[in-house]
């Protein structure tokens, strides 16, 4: 997904999980400060005020929120193949079959993913990537690092993302149609949280640290979460440090 902005649009999540800021924690993962803050703002102020959000706005007058949650599920049913992988790398063989199965059944009883029928069946979605497997198996986050036209990450998650995007179906669409699908998806999701984006903004003294924080406790939560679920021969390479979540 071209996340413009995705990291606000968590941002109201990612918030009821921030701690105190803690000052060796932003000098750990946040040493680009005078760079990321900078394209932050750019993101911000310029993309998503002057694009994603017009584009945004505009959607939602033409398009009710169930035909828009319709788009958001069937672009997010084509991202099977990315959570399937991912949760067979970190060993959650039971997740990678419901993620089959989902599929499976949301492509032909839900039209294509626009009705997601798997749930009703309580058959949930198993989201995985990439910078979380590198977590899992204990590749060091690296700095946070805030690029143009994307959401936060940091240089693991950076290097997940690029292979996440090897089994994204959306780029063997021709003449850019990859790029075309993303795009309505990012306008799509932004579009369900009008209302988030503002709360967030005007409630945040500090947007920048807060979703910078919001972010970094979220994965580090969701690697701890998974890691002691990987499959025993992995946990033979996990340093005794990962095993705390210090290194998440």
């Amino acid at each position: 997904m071209l996340a413009v902005f995705a990291g606000v649009a968590r941002a109201g999540d990612e918030l009821a999980l921030t701690s105190p800021p803690d000052e060796i924690m932003t000098q750990d993962y946040d040493p680009w400060a005078g760079f990321n803050e900078p394209m932050f703002s750019f993101n911000q102020a310029v993309l998503d005020r002057f694009v994603v959000k017009p584009a945004a706005t505009a959607w939602d007058k033409v398009c009710p929120d169930v035909a828009k949650r319709g788009v958001g599920r069937a672009i997010d049913n084509l991202k099977m193949p990315r959570r399937l992988v991912n949760n067979l790398l970190q060993g959650r063989v039971v997740d990678a079959s419901a993620e089959v199965g989902r599929f499976l059944v949301n492509t032909t009883a839900g039209v294509g993913g626009f009705v997601d029928v798997a749930s009703r069946l309580h058959i949930g979605a198993r989201e995985a990537d990439m910078g979380e497997t590198l977590g899992v198996w204990g590749v060091g986050a690296g700095p946070y690092l805030v690029l143009p036209f994307l959401a936060p990450l940091t240089v693991r998650d950076g290097v997940g993302r690029a292979v996440d995007a090897v089994l994204d179906p959306l780029w063997l669409v021709p003449f850019f149609g990859g790029t075309v699908m993303n795009l309505v998806d990012t306008v799509n999701e932004r579009s369900l949280h009008l209302r988030l984006f503002a709360d967030v903004e005007e409630s945040s003294l500090d947007l920048y640290s807060a979703v910078r924080n919001g972010y970094l406790q979220r994965r580090r939560q969701a690697i701890a979460e998974r890691r002691w679920h990987v499959a025993p021969v992995a946990r033979l390479f996990t340093r005794p440090a990962d095993a705390k979540g210090k290194d998440a």
